[in-house]
């Protein structure tokens, strides 16, 4: 499941038509181009997001600072490509990895529109919590959706996790508090089977 290339983290994904590895800064200008040309797809899911944010400058500096995250184990960073032309099409992120009594991270993820319906992020979703459960250690995985992203609540029922609950005005996007539908996965449901 797990590969390393060049001191790059790849992850054997179930999809045939997938590859996964930790983004690189040389990814920065495609990943802009995702978020530039799927600006409004993505705003109503998203924080207010300043300008620079859209540069390609920024995009490299956030893609560098999750490598270091990477190598101090705090967060993952994974570009989501196409093997037969290492297209990327999407970013997934485990972030605030938690050690101690807790270990746990949480899970955030967008596709490009374009490939949307065609299983990448449910597959991914698995992907990566099965690395994180078994090679990082992790014990719990959260997400949270809007309950209007009725998408994204598909991926997470697909891929497995468990509802817990409605989080109240849970997170600020679009410049409002938004509720936010509580999802997790945890090692046992990987060891029962259940995920």
């Amino acid at each position: 499941m797990l590969h390393e290339a060049n001191g790059v983290i790849l992850i054997k994904s179930t999809h045939p038509g997938l590859q996964i590895r930790l983004l690189q800064v040389n990814d920065a200008e495609r990943l802009l181009e995702i978020r530039r040309e799927n600006f409004d797809f993505f705003k109503p899911f998203e924080p207010e997001r300043p300008e620079i944010y859209f540069t390609l400058e920024e995009q490299a500096r956030l893609i560098s600072n999750g490598l270091e995250a990477a190598q101090a184990g705090q967060g993952y960073t994974f570009g989501l490509f196409l093997p037969e032309n290492d297209k990327l099409i999407g970013r997934m992120e485990l972030s605030g990895v938690a050690r101690g009594p807790f270990q746990n991270a949480n899970l955030g993820y967008f596709v490009d529109p374009a490939y949307h319906g065609q299983g990448y992020a449910t597959s991914a979703v698995k992907d990566i919590v099965r690395y994180a459960l078994n090679e990082l250690e992790l014990h719990r995985i959260q997400a949270g959706v809007m309950p209007r992203n009725t998408p994204s609540n598909r991926v997470m029922e697909k891929a497995g996790f468990r509802r817990e609950g409605l989080a109240l005005n849970y997170l600020k996007i679009n410049g409002v508090w938004e509720d936010h539908v509580l999802y997790a996965v945890t090692a046992e449901d990987l060891q029962n089977g259940v995920f």
